[in-house]
């Protein structure tokens, strides 16, 4: 009976392969990159993957053989104890601390991109969240923001493909998490604090803004829509937005 209960053991590996091997054929994997910056970011969390994938597996396959080989049922020879390997325990100290210096040495470089390399520009919008809701305010043709010729919107981000854009993110209440998954983009928005967010967009279409930050009861309905234009039509949008506006007020 104990050794059923090995091969039982066995299957939490095996069925975690064949899930993760089947994933990206149904499409529950990560989504489509459209990002200039999203295959560094990408690369690092697959390695990442792969590495910590081997180590479970490995894991589970050693457990495995050890409840098979040690299966009470079969093993008629006293309990032996042991108090440990000095050696041992310097391996299974050293390897991990290595590993993790090496994953924050090679992260070094997808993390000053998307974080501490900012590019000199003005910000194209402010992005501020609140329960449950994404405020967006652009400059109106004056470039400047907090001016009477702001243009403003709700749930909707629209910006110039291929092009590097900058957005200040704020929070007006609680602590927010700006999430987009096709730019490779999650920013916490702290409340009192004005954090830059910049990246480049690569393909024009509609794309998900989430929060990826529990902030409330309506935490699940906080949601946006990016659109990504031509520079054309991006400028055709903000005078459409102008006119709406003017016709409110």
């Amino acid at each position: 009976m104990g050794r059923i209960w090995s091969f039982l053991f066995l299957l939490v590996p095996v069925l975690g392969v064949a899930v993760f091997l089947a994933a990206p054929v149904y499409r529950h994997w990560l989504p489509d990159d459209w990002s200039a910056h999203g295959r560094r970011i990408d690369d690092l969390w697959y390695f990442i993957l792969y590495l910590t994938g081997a180590v479970f597996v490995a894991t589970e396959v050693v457990l495995f053989w050890f409840m098979w080989k040690y299966d009470s049922g079969k093993n008629t020879k006293p309990v032996e104890y042991t108090h440990g390997s000095h050696n041992l325990e310097v391996i299974w100290t050293l390897l991990p601390a290595a590993t993790l210096l090496f994953i924050a040495i090679m992260q070094m470089k997808a993390w000053e991109e998307a974080k501490m390399d900012k590019p000199h520009l003005p910000p194209l919008a402010r992005v501020t969240a609140r329960q449950f809701e994404w405020r967006i305010q652009y400059p109106g043709p004056d470039g400047k923001l907090d001016t009477p010729d702001d243009l403003h919107t709700v749930n909707e981000l629209a910006i110039p493909v291929d092009e590097e854009v900058v957005i200040d993110l704020e929070s007006m209440d609680v602590l927010h998490s700006f999430f987009l998954p096709n730019m490779r983009v999650k920013q916490d928005a702290v409340p009192g604090s004005v954090i830059p967010v910049w990246f480049t967009a690569t393909r024009t279409g509609e794309y998900d803004i989430v929060c990826a930050e529990l902030c409330g009861w309506g935490h699940y309905k906080m949601k946006g829509r990016l659109n990504v234009l031509s520079r054309p039509e991006y400028l055709n949008w903000l005078e459409n937005l102008r006119i709406q506006q003017e016709a409110t007020q």
